[in-house]
């Protein structure tokens, strides 16, 4: 397969463009539902397309970069994709599109009069694009603007129905998200101010001849900044209070992949811009109490929802372990997990969608009796519950040894800490959804405290009811729609296969890993051949 250098640079933007325009038109048809998720669909469609197109081409050929406006490099925009941007692109496309093919469903079923579709698929779309904008960032301004896209999005998607509880949990979240970003433009200023500029390439030379005090003091305020966004503890405890109150769809994606975003970011200045380490141990302590902390406030919790929530901070520790490290080994375990946990933290949202459709509620004082009621419903639930724990041979496994292994391979005494941390963490994961398949699944509903209550219709609505009725009054909230449930289980098998094709997609890890250990890759590819060398040769002062 062969594709002119011309076609791929009309790739590049496109993930970002196509969910743009295709947010505008449904604007234009807002009073057309099935005309906006024809629209929606197409372009998520063609975004995944996009991005394996994407994946392809830098295994094969290397990083591609995009000029915007004709405007080199460093003055104009750069966009840039390289293995892991095209990962992490591939795997998005596939959690959003899902996603929205879940919603769709539920639309559907339930119908649009209580739904504001109008304004939930062009805000979905403006959300992607704010997503893959991150992901293609060569600036750290536009990093910038793809995380604020994507995060007034998020403050529509998160309060959307506009219950009490949304509301609050939306107050909050904008409050976190605005500290952070300000925090972030704080560090952007910084880094100007001691460089000169914003594009990331020519800021990693510049970075190596500045004092190693102020290197350290901008990496420690976009760390604060990025730390936020990934819910690294302790700047983590924003997440549990906000991702639960949100419908069904949006708490998946937002579980899903935002944190990932912070993540990301974390990596790419990591790797690009502060590779000496200074701050490592530092990341290593937060990453192990990260580990800790969310697994430990997961096992006090008696709602599925709150729990996941809880989980998912525990798990983000796992990838600040493997950057921490500084190896290719633990940045090549820590891709790979970031791609896992997308995957399987997304399908467990979805999962606890369809436990409120069928029970009428989330909460293990109410459940019970679902492995009879719906063995579907209980080994859709079980699969990645059971990944997420890391039980072999699930890709949750497989994550977890590549970055034990890094961490014992690793010289430090500390990261044998964190060898032993994220040993009792995925023990401890193994309990809490062992707790929840013997409570929600195993046991007989009549042997629930709250059994004979449900929800009066599920959250997995985007507009939600508090009340509660007696679960036998129930309408029909006990049926799962196919069209919600077919997409469900669509993210459970793109999990089992990252375990029956680990070997492959471990060895694109491991080349982006490698290409990202070695900077002057990325710096010629944006800025010119021997851009790298020369700078190194004049001290960073090109």
């Amino acid at each position: 397969m062969t594709l002119s250098p011309d076609l791929i640079h009309t790739l590049i933007p496109l993930p970002v463009l196509v969910p743009m325009l295709a947010a505008a038109v449904t604007l234009i048809g807002g009073r057309r539902p099935r005309f906006q998720r024809a629209v929606t669909m197409s372009a998520l469609v063609v975004g995944l397309v996009v991005a394996c197109l994407l994946l392809y081409l830098t295994d094969r050929d290397g990083i591609a970069t995009l000029q915007v406006g004709g405007w080199d490099s460093p003055i104009g925009i750069t966009l840039v994709v390289d293995q892991l941007s095209a990962v992490m692109l591939v795997v998005s496309s596939i959690v959003l599109l899902a996603v929205m093919g879940f919603a769709v469903g539920q639309g559907i079923h339930d119908g649009t009069e209580r739904q504001p579709v109008s304004i939930f698929l062009p805000t979905y779309l403006a959300l992607t694009a704010g997503i893959s904008n991150a992901f293609l960032a060569g600036d750290l301004f536009n990093l910038y603007v793809g995380f604020e896209v994507l995060l007034a999005a998020s403050f529509v998607l998160l309060t959307l129905g506009a219950s009490a509880d949304r509301v609050r949990a939306g107050v909050s979240y904008v409050m976190v998200s605005m500290v952070s970003s300000l925090i972030f433009l704080v560090g952007i200023a910084l880094a100007y101010a001691a460089t000169g500029t914003l594009n990331l390439a020519q800021m990693a030379t510049r970075l190596d001849g500045i004092p190693v005090g102020t290197r350290t003091a901008v990496f420690g305020v976009l760390l604060v900044a990025f730390g936020i966004k990934a819910a690294v503890f302790p700047l983590s405890t924003w997440l549990p209070d906000s991702y639960p109150t949100a419908p069904a769809p949006v708490t998946a994606v937002f579980a899903g992949l935002l944190t990932k975003v912070g993540v990301y970011a974390i990596i790419r200045a990591h790797t690009l811009l502060f590779p000496q380490g200074e701050l490592d141990n530092v990341l290593m302590i937060c990453g192990l109490l990260t580990m800790l902390v969310g697994i430990f406030g997961a096992i006090a919790q008696t709602d599925i929802k709150r729990l996941l929530s809880f989980t998912l901070v525990s798990h983000i520790g796992y990838m600040v372990f493997g950057i921490a490290l500084s190896t290719q080994q633990g940045l090549s375990g820590a891709i790979y997990y970031v791609a896992h946990h997308i995957i399987v933290q997304t399908a467990l949202f979805l999962v606890v969608g369809l436990i409120e459709r069928q029970a009428g509620s989330s909460s293990l004082r109410r459940l019970g009796g679902l492995a009879a009621a719906s063995p579907v419903l209980a080994l859709v639930f079980l699969v990645p519950a059971l990944n997420l724990a890391g039980i072999p041979p699930f890709s949750g496994f497989i994550g977890k040894v590549a970055l034990l292994q890094a961490g014992v391979a690793h010289p430090s005494a500390l990261s044998w800490v964190l060898v032993a941390g994220g040993t009792v963490t995925s023990l401890l994961t193994l309990y809490v959804v062992a707790r929840v398949w013997t409570k929600a699944f195993w046991r007989s509903r009549a042997d629930a405290p709250e059994g004979d209550l449900a929800d009066v219709s599920p959250s997995a609505l985007i507009d939600e009811s508090e009340e509660d009725i007696a679960f036998d009054d129930r309408a029909d909230v006990g049926r799962m729609p196919a069209l919600m449930l077919i997409p469900t289980i669509g993210v459970v098998v793109v999990g089992l296969a990252l375990t029956v094709f680990a070997g492959q997609f471990i060895a694109i890890t491991d080349r982006a890993a490698g290409d990202l250990r070695d900077r002057s890759i990325y710096i010629d590819a944006v800025l010119g051949p021997g851009y790298a060398e020369q700078a190194a040769a004049t001290g960073g002062t090109r």
